[in-house]
Formats: C-alpha cells, sequence, structure tokens
C-alpha cells in the first residue's frame, strides 16, 4: 500500500529528495555525505547511522560530542529494535552530597551534572550486532574531519559564537581551560567559512574504533576522563564507567489513525509524544489550517508535558507504568480537560501498575532513527584536555526533590529530552522521522506526525509547516512565519501568545519515508539548519 504522503502547501528552501539505494539525512551536509560514502562502500543502514553520527561529533560540537548519550530505532528484518544508550548517574552521588557542595539544584555546568557518557557505547554495540564494515572503517570520515579539519557552516557558526559569548562569562573556573582550548583556538571561535580542527579529537575517535569503545569505558581514555573528575572533585569514577553497557530495550506505541508511532521507553520523553497523541486521535481532526486544530494539539501537548515531567525517569523508579499512561482510559479522562479555552494543566492520576539527530536508510530495508546529544548545546563545559571529548550535562534534569520520581540518586538515569521516532503501518516499516531541539522535541514529533497523517504532507512540508511550541501554564510561543489570523483567535482562546523573532527554538529535524511497493525512499531535512539528505 503506497502512502499518500504528497502534498506541499508551505514555502520551502528545499524539495523532497527521492532515491532507492541509500538515504541520510541529518544537520549537516558533510556528516550526511560520510554516510552515504560508507553506503557506498558496501555497508548498510546501521554502519551509515554510526559514521554519521561519529562525524558529527566533529562537524557539529556545538550539539553533540564523544561525551554525549545517545538513543536509537533500528528496523532490520521486519522488525523494530530499541537501543537506550543514556548513561547513568556516578553511583556516590546523592541530594546531600550536591547540597554539601553548595548548591540547591544541580547545576548546568562543571563535573556535578556529568553523568556517564553512551555514545561511543552505542556505536559499537550497534556495529557489533548489526553491522556489515568494522568499527574501523566506518569511523575514518569523521577521523579524517577532526585530523584535516573542516570550514565551519552557517548555523553552526552562528551557535559557536553564541556559545562562547555564554561561556566566556560564566565558565571562569579552571576545569573549563580545556573548553577554551579546544573550541576556541586563538582565543576566539571560528567563524564561518574559518577551518576547524582537533587532532586529539582524531586521536580520541581512533581508539573508539579500535577497541571497539573498550578505551573509553575501561581503557586508555577512561584513565584521562576520570583522572580529571579527580582533579576537581567530581563524582564520576572509573567503576562508573566500567559498569557501564547500552541496554537493547523494547520500543513503545501508540497506534494513530492506522499507523503505529514508535518511540524509546522511558527514561526518554517520546512517552509525551504519544499521551498527545492517544489524546488527540479521538478527534476528528479539522482542516489543518483551522484554528481547531492547533488549539487541541496544544491543550493535548500540555497535558502529556506534565504528566511526562511528573513521572518520567530511569524506568525502574517510575511510580507508573507505561501502559496506564498510555491506556485507552486515561486518554478518554485526559481528552474530557480539553474546551473551547485554553486550561493551565495539572499531571493526572493514571491507574497504578543542543542535540543532533540522523536518519539512515538502504537498499535492503534497513532504516534507522538515531539521535545523540551532550545537552544545552556543548554540555557541561568539561573537555577532557588533549582528547576532544566534551562531557554531557544531563545530572541537570535530575530533581533536588526527595519525593520526586526523578529525584537525584546514585546509579540511576534522568528524564531525558533526546528521542527518535519511527513509523509503521501494518507491520511493514515507513521510515525514520526526529526534530532534535530539547523539550521541543515530542511537541516536534506530534506536529510532524499530524502534518504526514493527517494532513498527507510529504516530508519536505511536513518540517516546513510552521510550529508551535507550549512554553508552560498557558503560554505558547509561536514561529514567525505562523499565521496571523490563526494566532489572534488563540488569544481569544485564552492562549497567552508569543510570535518568536527567529525559528532557532522549533527544533530540527530528519524523515525518510520508504514505499513499501517500489522501495523508493523519500527524505526531508530542516529548514532551519545547515541541514542535508544525502542520497544514492
Amino acid at each position: 500500500m503506497k502512502h499518500n504522503f504528497l502534498n506541499h502547501p508551505y514555502p520551502s528552501q528545499r524539495m523532497t529528495t527521492f532515491a532507492k539505494k541509500g538515504m541520510v539525512a541529518t544537520s549537516q551536509p558533510l556528516a550526511a555525505e560520510a554516510g552515504l560514502q560508507i553506503l557506498k562502500q558496501g555497508g548498510n543502514a546501521i554502519d551509515a547511522a554510526i559514521a554519521t553520527a561519529a562525524c558529527l561529533t566533529v562537524v557539529e560540537p556545538t550539539s553533540n560530542g564523544i561525551g554525549s548519550d545517545a538513543f536509537a530505532l533500528v528496523w532490520t528484518k521486519g522488525e523494530l529494535h530499541g537501543l537506550n544508550a543514556s548513561g547513568l548517574s556516578p553511583e556516590n552521588i546523592s541530594i546531600d552530597g550536591v547540597k554539601e557542595k553548595g548548591y540547591e539544584e544541580v547545576p548546568k555546568y562543571g563535573w556535578i551534572p556529568v553523568t556517564v557518557p553512551g555514545a561511543p557505547g552505542a556505536w559499537a554495540e550497534l556495529s557489533e550486532r548489526f553491522g556489515k564494515l568494522p568499527l574501523t572503517e566506518v569511523l575514518k570520515p569523521a577521523i579524517d574531519y577532526a585530523e584535516n579539519g573542516y570550514p565551519v557552516s552557517p548555523i553552526l557558526g552562528k551557535m559557536w559564537n553564541q556559545a562562547y559569548d555564554k561561556f566566556k562569562e560564566e565558565l571562569t573556573g579552571d576545569e573549563f581551560a580545556s573548553w577554551f582550548e579546544t573550541f576556541t583556538p586563538g582565543g576566539k571561535p571560528p567563524q564561518i567559512g574559518e577551518m576547524w580542527r582537533s587532532p586529539g579529537h582524531a586521536a580520541t575517535l581512533r581508539s573508539i574504533a579500535e577497541t571497539k569503545a573498550e578505551s573509553f569505558y575501561r581503557g586508555e581514555l577512561a584513565d584521562k576522563i576520570v583522572a580529571y573528575s579527580d582533579k576537581f572533585n567530581g563524582f564520576l569514577t572509573k567503576e562508573d564507567l566500567a559498569a557501564y553497557k547500552p541496554e537493547w530495550v523494547n520500543p513503545i506505541k501508540v497506534n494513530y489513525r492506522g499507523y503505529d508511532v514508535w518511540e524509546i521507553p522511558p527514561n526518554g520523553q517520546g512517552l509525551v509524544a504519544l499521551l498527545a497523541l492517544n489524546t488527540l486521535k479521538g478527534y476528528d481532526m479539522p482542516d489543518s489550517s483551522s484554528v481547531d486544530r492547533y488549539h487541541k494539539q496544544i491543550e493535548a501537548m500540555k497535558l502529556a508535558y506534565v504528566d511526562g515531567q511528573k513521572y518520567i525517569t530511569d524506568p525502574d523508579k517510575m511510580s507508573v507504568t507505561v501502559d496506564a499512561l498510555l491506556s485507552e482510559a486515561y486518554a478518554d479522562e485526559r481528552r474530557e480537560l480539553i474546551g473551547e479555552e485554553a486550561i493551565t494543566p495539572e499531571p493526572g492520576t493514571p491507574p497504578k501498575g543542543g542535540t543532533v539527530y540522523l536518519a539512515a536508510a538502504d537498499e535492503e530495508g534497513n532504516m534507522v532513527s538515531f539521535i545523540q546529544s551532550n545537552y544545552m548545546g556543548f554540555g557541561s563545559g568539561i573537555v577532557i584536555p588533549g582528547t576532544g571529548i566534551s562531557m554531557q550535562n544531563r545530572g541537570h534534569n535530575f530533581s533536588m526533590d526527595p519525593t520526586h520520581d526523578n529525584r537525584l540518586e546514585g546509579g540511576k538515569r534522568t528524564y531525558h529530552t533526546i528521542i527518535p521516532g519511527f513509523l509503521t503501518k501494518d507491520d511493514q516499516a515507513v521510515g525514520p522521522f526526529g526534530v532534535m531541539g530539547g523539550f521541543m522535541q515530542p511537541q516536534g514529533h506530534t506536529q510532524v506526525i499530524m502534518n504526514t497523517i493527517d494532513f498527507h504532507l510529504n516530508p519536505q512540508a511536513a518540517l516546513d509547516a510552521p510550529r508551535w511550541q507550549w512554553m508552560e501554564g498557558k503560554k505558547v510561543t509561536l514561529e514567525p512565519n505562523f499565521p496571523l489570523h490563526i494566532a489572534q483567535e488563540l488569544e481569544r482562546r485564552g492562549h497567552e501568545v508569543n510570535i518568536a523573532l527567529d525559528s532557532s527554538s522549533f527544533g530540527r529535524g530528519q524523515i525518510i519515508w520508504r514505499d513499501p511497493e517500489t522501495g523508493v525512499l523519500q527524505g526531508g531535512t530542516e529548514s532551519r539548519t545547515d541541514g542535508a539528505v544525502a542520497a544514492w
């Protein structure tokens, strides 16, 4: 059965890309081409995804790094597999321990919010289970860009300069000196079109490739990470790194108008998108230009989000089950709260029981939805000297409230913003999708899926359509190109509307759909970033 995703009513800088043999879509053209290069060398979509992800740590360090976390949804041989490569908090961290250091909440920067990075483990795990080429071959493009350099692209240059302006004011301690040495050579960030290289980054990637990430968790790189943690009294230990291994998980889904929408289960926030869609499927969705469409989307999303913020954490620590949250009875209960006027959302009581994204597909039918992030751009501001390893700050999302599901504890995964998505119909792959961007991500997933299924938009059109973002309470921010008459009507319905001056906070997405009859791939990439679709 063909999927009728063909309409394109919004002005676009790009057209949907079509190809047959392979496709990689991501936020950086050099990284997309790196993945395509691996496909042409005989690798599969999984190899291409790993190559692209590793390359993104070099060519978009403003959003991710070797010290990132990662999640993946992999379709192969008619089955969808989920990989949770988010790291755990150090075993010896605690609420009291952080308070003893003078903090009432987990800080954004420094060693305290650093959790075990999962990305290198994800690359090795995916390669070992599903890859065709050796990891040493797959990581070559990333190593080459780190060693020999590349010219900085426009959006990347803008983000790099913004990070520098913030960091030079806020990161004043000695522990941050290595960040400036690595990312501001000569005392300033690289400018658009200027070459940047990182030999330490190259050496680290080569070590990860040669040891299948063993050096990162149990070898020379682990020793360097822990030595730097010890120097500045961090909580992270060698035992924390050595104990780490990514976890294969069963993806979760809701059926939305005949399509199964898949996400990674908690600790990721993909559950928020599914909660919203589970509520919205109870409505006959009006015309795409109707204010009622936007009103219902926003109301369903805010209800989903407050539930997510209350309950999502390490799945072993959740006080309610995913099945309870996604039950039809609970969706009916939440739907009853949506009326004609905007509401201030409260969590329900169900029955007890900065980021990069890429999509890759090959001619054999393998497809990958992969996301990786440091959080808040460059992450913690901690870079391990001489290695290019920029450490994430995911621990900032932990709550210091000892009664909260997501309370800070040792050896625990926190609420995680990064989420890959996947769409199937009648047990066949439609394809991978994702929208990066912090807490915008499930909001982007919901809007892109509804654009696709309800309004039959092709991948590029589904991404280009103007977006909204619920902030808190009744506050909603709209993109600059959002229809003014709908914005005014939302105001009349009680929403507190703000029009953004630019589109930087509305996420950056990629989509690849596969025609089940012909195998033809169609891909879209985000017009809000330096994105590209590399196709063969």
